[in-house]
């Protein structure tokens, strides 16, 4: 915080203190002139609607003792705690410090009743109904928004359910996709094909996944292929799991296999990211999660719809 923004602070609420407690005092030592009524009561003299008349009486001492009472506690406060600029108060308390005290704790209290997870394996996780529920729950509540409540992504998102896996399916690949995050790193390769050749190579790796398509401009389109494709995807178009370069003979496809999402992938190239849950909510929290998605495979609850591309 800026000296300007710490003085700031500081002469706006002190001055908003001290001007309070100014009106206080000269409202009590205020006296208005009042007429002396038949009945004993005291008016300002004011008189409306010929016989509505304003009294003077003065504000009851419970009222007044609610204003001084909060003033002093807001003096108490800002002594106590900050609220003044920098001034971090008395205590030195901070909604930081303690939210990192209450996670702590949360923490503490996690690995205390869950941590023998950590001895598991991902397979072994998988195969325990607790921990599966487990990951369930953090599935939902961390994963659901992308991949789907059931976990056959959508568009631009992978489907967890099924056999194919841009970067592995075994345990430890998964485990890893979660835990630590993954990368794509799909280039654009508009500006070295041009738009005559990209639209050669969408079809020739629709070819690739047996769709039917234009022979002449297929044959054209593998040899850009094999200059520019081969090298990650291989000749084949199997994939490699290793560069996270998905099997283009499946027919399976994250962001769609019609002929004018492919040339937008090739043109433009694809980045999509998987954020690593490590960072998000934790190892354990994040194998158990892994756990969960790992089990969805084992189980063959998904029908291959959609590629984890």
């Amino acid at each position: 915080m800026s000296n300007f923004w710490h003085w700031y602070i500081i002469i706006i609420t002190v001055g908003t203190l001290v001007a309070t407690i100014w009106f206080l005092l000269w409202t009590s030592r205020l006296r208005i002139p009042s007429t002396k009524e038949e009945d004993g009561s005291e008016t300002t003299g004011h008189v409306w609607d010929e016989d509505l008349r304003e009294l003077n009486n003065p504000l009851p001492r419970w009222w007044l003792g609610l204003f001084w009472i909060t003033i002093v506690f807001s003096i108490l406060y800002l002594v106590l705690y900050p609220g003044l600029g920098r001034y971090e108060g008395v205590l030195g308390w901070s909604q930081s410090e303690q939210y990192e005290q209450e996670m702590a704790q949360a923490r503490a209290a996690f690995e205390q009743r869950f941590g023998h997870f950590d001895d598991l394996s991902l397979s072994e996780l998988a195969d325990d109904p607790q921990a599966v529920q487990m990951g369930r729950n953090l599935y939902a509540h961390n994963c659901s928004t992308c991949h789907g409540s059931d976990a056959r992504g959508a568009r631009g998102y992978p489907n967890l359910t099924d056999d194919h896996w841009i970067w592995g399916g075994n345990p430890s690949q998964i485990e890893h996709s979660v835990v630590q995050g993954r990368q794509a790193a799909m280039p654009p390769w508009g500006d070295a094909l041009g738009e005559d050749g990209v639209t050669r190579t969408a079809v020739y790796v629709q070819k690739l996944a047996g769709k039917p398509v234009d022979e002449t401009m297929a044959t054209a389109g593998r040899q850009n292929y094999m200059q520019f494709c081969a090298s990650c995807h291989g000749a084949e178009g199997k994939g490699n799991p290793a560069l996270g370069a998905p099997d283009l003979t499946t027919g399976v496809y994250t962001y769609g296999g019609d002929l004018d999402t492919l040339r937008a992938t090739i043109r433009n190239g694809r980045n999509g990211v998987m954020p690593a849950q490590n960072d998000l909510i934790g190892e354990t929290r994040a194998r158990l999660a892994a756990a969960y998605i790992l089990s969805l495979k084992e189980n063959g609850s998904g029908t291959g719809a959609q590629a984890a591309e």
